[in-house]
């Protein structure tokens, strides 16, 4: 396999991980030392992995609900031939995402080291049944 390919199939189990809702997709997937970062709200909010993963395995998957997987990879930036940025666009229920993957390949291959993410979109009529 080449980089790229192992570095889109590292992605592939990231859009499976937030599809599925899947904790031990997603915890293969990012390093053990990752964060993840958004400031929509006009403050930067940063939550290290063991809780982002935490809270993901309590949320009801769009696959549950049947929404079809709906996610893009819009760019991959190769900084070095083991550091890339990919960036990728990702529905989960009503709620459109952009994120900003910063992928680094080590031991166990291709990890997201950080994730930066923006709601880009809220899909008008779509329930989305982790609202609280």
């Amino acid at each position: 396999m080449t980089a790229t390919t192992d570095l889109i199939n590292a992605v592939e189990i990231y859009f499976d991980g937030i599809h599925e809702c899947n904790t031990e997709k997603l915890s293969a997937v990012f390093h053990p030392a990752s964060s993840l970062f958004d400031a929509d709200n006009g403050t930067v909010f940063a939550e290290p992995i063991d809780s982002f993963v935490k809270d993901v395995g309590t949320r009801t998957s769009p696959a549950s609900v049947g929404q079809a997987r709906d996610a893009e990879i819009l760019m991959i930036d190769y900084l070095s031939p083991i550091s890339a940025t990919v960036k990728i666009r990702i529905r989960a229920h009503k709620n459109v995402f952009v994120d900003h993957l910063g992928f680094v390949k080590g031991d166990a291959g291709w990890q997201i080291v950080s994730k930066i993410w923006h709601l880009e979109s809220v899909v008008d009529g779509v329930a989305d049944p982790n609202a609280v």
